[in-house]
C-alpha cells in the first residue's frame, strides 16, 4: 500500500523570506520534442512532446552501452576481451553511416568498441560488440529490451543495436532517453566518467595497409558547456538530429534531450542554450542537510514498528534563479516497509511540492537497521496492533 505522510515542518526555509515564484522560467526552442530533468533534485525543468514515440538513431547507442556496463560491473565481460571482426558483419557495416574503420579479422578490446561506439558512434563497433557479447545481434538486442524493462523505460523498444533504422521497430520517448541516461551516470558512475568524455579516438588498422583515423567526439557540449561530460547524438533522415546530454555544476547534475533539429549546426546550438539556461535560470535551494531526520514510516514484521528516516545526502529543490518560493514536503514510500533492512537503505521519498513548479522528489533512507523479528515478535506485535498499538 502507498503512504503519504506531511512533512512540512522540517523545511529549511525562512517563510518570512518566501517569494512566491510566478512558474518556470520561460524557454523557447524550435526543437520540436526537448526534456531537461536536474537529477540533483529530481525537478523536470522542460518538457515538451516528452512522451511521444520517436527513432533514436544512434541515441540507441546508449542502451548498448548500458547493457555493456553492466556485464562489466558484474565481472561477466572484461574491458580487455578481444572480439574478432568477422567478415560478414564488415560487410554490412563497414560503409554504413558513422563507422569506427573496423577491418575484417581485427581483434579491437571491449574497450576499444566502447569508445568506438561512444566518442565516434560507430555503427560497425556496436554490431561487432553486441556479437561477441550475445553471439549474434539479436540475441544482444532482447537484452537491450530486458534491459530497459528493468529501468522502466516503458515506453521503448529496441529492435538493433545502433539505431539503424528498421521500420519503426526501434523507438523510444525523451523522457526514456533522459531516464536511460540517468540510470547510466548513476549506476556505473566510474565507467561513465571513462568513456563517455573523451574528446577524441583514433583507431589504427593492424591488419592490412592503412593509417590510423582520428575522429573527434560528436557531443556539442564538450568544451563549450561546464561541466559536460556525456552522453549521445544521433541523426538519420527519418529522425533528424537529435541530443541526449549531461552536464555537472557546482553539485547540480542536468541530463537534456532535444530531437528532431532540421541541422547539425541547429542540434549545436539548441543544446548548448537549453544547457545554459538549465544552469543559468534554476539555482538548488537547501532543504535538509545530510543525516537529519524528516519523520518516520512504519515497518512490517520487524523487531521494531517504525523507523526514522533521514536524509543521504545535502538535499537541495531546484528552483527558478533568485526565487525563495514556499514549499512543502511529504513522505511517500510503499509500506508498511518490509524489515529486514540495514541503516541507509533507500525506503521511501521526500516529495517537495510548490505552486507553480513541478513536484520534485529526492531520496530518503533508513535511520538505522531493522531485522526480521521471530515468531514471538511478531506475535506481541500483532497483539498490541488491535489495540491500536
Amino acid at each position: 500500500m502507498k503512504k503519504f505522510l506531511l512533512a512540512a515542518s522540517f523545511l529549511a526555509l525562512a517563510a518570512a523570506q518566501s517569494t512566491n515564484a510566478a512558474g518556470p522560467p520561460p524557454f523557447d526552442t524550435p526543437a520540436p520534442i526537448a526534456y531537461m530533468e536536474d537529477l540533483s533534485s529530481g525537478a523536470v525543468l522542460y518538457a515538451k512532446d516528452a512522451d511521444r514515440r520517436i527513432p533514436p538513431a544512434s541515441m540507441a547507442k546508449m542502451m548498448t552501452v548500458y547493457v555493456a556496463f553492466d556485464l562489466i560491473k558484474r565481472g561477466e565481460l572484461s574491458l580487455d576481451k578481444q572480439i574478432e571482426v568477422q567478415p560478414e558483419t564488415w560487410k554490412k557495416w563497414h560503409s554504413q553511416g558513422s563507422t569506427m574503420f573496423l577491418a575484417v579479422g581485427e581483434k579491437p578490446t571491449v574497450s576499444d568498441l566502447l569508445k568506438g561506439i561512444v566518442t565516434l558512434s560507430g555503427n560497425d563497433a556496436c554490431v561487432v560488440l553486441a556479437e561477441g557479447i550475445s553471439g549474434t545481434e539479436e540475441a544482444f538486442v532482447q537484452r537491450m529490451n530486458e534491459a530497459g524493462k528493468k529501468l522502466g523505460l516503458t515506453n521503448s523498444h529496441f529492435g538493433t543495436s545502433n539505431g539503424w533504422p528498421d521500420e519503426g521497430r526501434t523507438y523510444v520517448t525523451a523522457r526514456d532517453l533522459a531516464h536511460l541516461a540517468k540510470a547510466t551516470i548513476k549506476d556505473h558512475p566510474k565507467l561513465y566518467k571513462d568513456f563517455y568524455a573523451l574528446p577524441s579516438f583514433t583507431w589504427g588498422k593492424t591488419l592490412g595497409a592503412g593509417a590510423a583515423i582520428s575522429q573527434a567526439n560528436r557531443d556539442p557540449l564538450l568544451g563549450k558547456v561546464q561541466g559536460a561530460d556525456g552522453l549521445k547524438t544521433g541523426h538519420t533522415d527519418e529522425a533528424g538530429y537529435g541530443f541526449t546530454g549531461s552536464a555537472e555544476q557546482n553539485g547540480r547534475r542536468l541530463v537534456m534531450v532535444v530531437a528532431g533539429l532540421d541541422t547539425y549546426g541547429g542540434r549545436a546550438e539548441e543544446s548548448v542554450k537549453f544547457m545554459n539556461w538549465g544552469f543559468r535560470a534554476w539555482q538548488a535551494r537547501p532543504i535538509v542537510k545530510k543525516g537529519r531526520k524528516v519523520g518516520e514510516v512504519q515497518v512490517q514484521g520487524g523487531t521494531t514498528g517504525s523507523v526514522g528516516v533521514i536524509a543521504p545526502n545535502d538535499l537541495n529543490a531546484t528552483v527558478p534563479a533568485g526565487t525563495a518560493p514556499e514549499m512543502q514536503g511529504r513522505i511517500v514510500y510503499n509500506g508498511p516497509v518490509p524489515a529486514g533492512f540495514k541503516a541507509g537503505d533507500h525506503i521511501a521519498d521526500l516529495v517537495i511540492d510548490s505552486p507553480g513548479l513541478p513536484s520534485q522528489t529526492v531520496p530518503l533512507v533508513a535511520e538505522q537497521d531493522v531485522a526480521e523479528a521471530g515468531f514471538f515478535g511478531r506475535a506481541w506485535r500483532g497483539f498490541w496492533s488491535l489495540f491500536g498499538y
